[in-house]
Formats: C-alpha cells, structure tokens, sequence
C-alpha cells in the first residue's frame, strides 16, 4: 500500500494567503519612483537621468529588494506565523525589512556594524526592528546565522538571494520602470545604467534584463574604497575577500557576494571615497534632492560615462539610481568634522564637477 507524506495545514495556507496579499497591496498602493532629468547642458545631446528610489515607502532602493526577500522566503516555505526575520545589513535594507516584517506581525533583528548611521539605528527600530551590533563588518554573516539557529528563525540573507528573489525578465522591477520611462525620451535607450554593486541584485536584474530585451545598454558597477567587489571582478575570482573596511555604506562589502553576476557586468569603475562624498553632496546642492553616499558613488562613474561619450563624439543618455536620501547621513558624509576626520580632500572633487559641467572637460582629481 502506498503511503501519502502530507506536510501542509490549513491554518498556515490561511496565513501564507494573507501575508502574501498584505506584501502586494504595499506594492499596488505604491506609484512607481520617479525618473529625473540631471541638470546638464542639453547642447551636450548627451542627457543624464536619476531614477529617484528615496521615495519608496522605507525610503530607499532596498524597499524593493526587501519585498521581493518576503516573497520568496514566504512562498519557499521559510517564513511562517511568528518566525523571527534575522539580516545581516549595513542599514537601508534592515530598514525595509523591518518595515514588512511589522506588516506581517513578525520580530525581526538587524545584524549590522557597529559604525551604522545612527540615523538607520533609528528608523529600523522606528519600524518595530532590534539592532544588534558587531565590530568586524566581516562577521555579520556568521553571527546573523547564529542568532537564527538559535531563536528557530529564518536568516533572509540578502546577499545570497537579492539577483533570484527579484524576476529579472520584467514584471515591474527597476529595470522595466527604467525602460518604460524612458520611452518618450530622445535617447530612450540608454548607452549605460550605472549602480553600485552593494548585494550584486540591482546590478543582476538590469544586467540579465537588457540582454534579455537585446538592448544596446551596457552596465557599468561602482566600487568604493575598501569593497572587495572590483578585484574580484578583475581577477575573475569569486572568493576574493579584502582586509580594508568600505566607508560607503549600503554598497561597499568586505568579499564579493554570491548575488554578484559578473558575467552581466560591462565595466566596473573604482571611486575614492572623497569623490562619492563630493558627488553625494553636489548633487544635493544642483538638483534639491538629498543623496546619500551610495548614490554619490554611482553618479561620480554616470558623470565619467557621459564624459566618455562626449569625448567619442556620441550622443546618447545615462541612467543612475538615487539609492536613498542624505538625511540618513547627517552625522557623517555632510558632517564637516567627520569628513575633516577621515582625511577626505572633498574640494578636489567638487572642483572636477564643476568644471566638467562648465566646460565639458573631465579631469581626474587625484
């Protein structure tokens, strides 16, 4: 006699149905992000765009990634009524995985280092979330581990899962909303979408999706200082780890993750972190829309993109993200003292931006 091996019940189906339903109305009652025209001179034909995700619900890109993490954990079975949500995270993802984790009534516990703006600290346990703090960037993963072997918890693990929990041929990710909104445009296909690397997904999603859409778009992935991610990528070496820790928060890691996608990466671009700090700033000063540090380091590598076009005598259009807001950072990259105290040579920087858009010329600073 055949035996039948049932592991489902009702009341976790009545649950799941639920949970589910609760994650895609915050989607449906969100409009998408906005896409914003840089201030450049439009003689250039060469037009620069901000795809403005500090307007999400949580404030950052990240509210994305964590909707498309609940999903997948809760679909795969992981996350159930009351399990606890564990992540290891420099800040703006344990924000919007704090926020649906108190959607769906569950304790959730940030696993970040200790150096972490003060002003992320609060706005995750704003959202109902635990920080518990670590010296060693390197070991959030293993302690994010433990603590979720030891409560019956489930580790989302961003840095595993960002490049499969998100559908990368369409259905509304950033890389359609980017296309759509471009299409009435007068370069409606850019000639590069610049990111940072951060968990490897953002890049992974638009990389995989042009392909798949035979766009003439190239990916272009920026490194901060003291990220392991551009020398893993030149050595074609997926385990290459670095000693040094990254100032930039959200998207330098000390080794390169497994949602990293090389293999859909055209260029990838090192930027000193006086440079992202600059840009952060700059851009808040031209354009009225706060930045982060994050987003200064992707506009730093769009603004060099465009300088490469101008200079093969190309028109065409960049796209950047605007990761999340510089009001996240008031206590560091627009804190004078704290910039004075990590030797930052801001000024040399600011210089190179303004006379590039003042003249078309762009000069190193270092």
């Amino acid at each position: 006699m055949s035996a039948l091996v049932a592991r489902g019940d009702a009341a976790h189906r009545d649950w799941l149905r639920e949970a589910v339903r609760t994650v895609e109305a915050d989607a449906n009652r969100s409009a998408d992000t906005h896409l914003h025209r840089f201030p450049l001179p439009p003689q250039w034909d060469v037009d620069l765009y901000l795809k403005d995700e500090s307007v999400h619900p949580t404030g950052s890109l990240k509210h994305r990634l964590a909707r498309s993490l609940f999903l997948y954990a809760l679909v795969n079975g992981w996350v159930r009524e009351g399990t606890t949500v564990i992540e290891a995270s420099s800040g703006s993802t344990a924000v919007s995985e704090a926020y649906f984790a108190r959607l769906l009534g569950l304790p959730f516990v940030a696993v970040m280092p200790a150096r972490t703006s003060p002003e992320k600290v609060a706005l995750i346990e704003f959202h109902g979330g635990r920080c518990h703090f670590v010296d060693d960037p390197g070991v959030v993963y293993a302690e994010a581990r433990r603590l979720a072997a030891e409560s019956g918890g489930h580790y989302m693990d961003q840095f595993t899962y960002a490049e499969r929990a998100t559908d990368w041929r369409g259905n509304n990710n950033i890389a359609d909303s980017i296309f759509e909104q471009m299409a009435l445009e007068r370069h409606p296909v850019p000639a590069w979408v610049v990111v940072g690397a951060g968990t490897g997904g953002t890049s992974a999603t638009i990389g995989r999706y042009v392909r798949y859409r035979c766009h003439d778009t190239r990916v272009l992935v920026t490194d901060p200082e003291g990220s392991a991610f551009i020398g893993g990528y030149a050595a074609d070496d997926p385990e290459h780890v670095v000693a040094a820790s990254s100032r930039i928060e959200g998207i330098g890691r000390p080794r390169v993750e497994p949602s990293f996608v090389p293999g859909v990466v055209d260029a990838m671009l090192a930027v000193p972190d006086a440079a992202s700090v600059a840009a952060a700033r700059w851009c808040s000063r031209v354009t009225g829309r706060s930045a982060g540090g994050s987003t200064g380091t992707a506009l730093w590598g769009a603004l060099r993109m465009v300088a490469d076009l101008r200079e093969q005598g190309r028109a065409g259009s960049v796209v950047t993200l605007l990761c999340d807001g510089g009001e996240r950072y008031a206590h560091t990259y627009y804190d004078d003292a704290w910039v004075a105290a990590q030797g930052l040579d801001v000024a040399a920087c600011t210089a190179t931006l303004e006379e590039f858009v003042a003249t078309g010329r762009w000069r190193e600073p270092f």
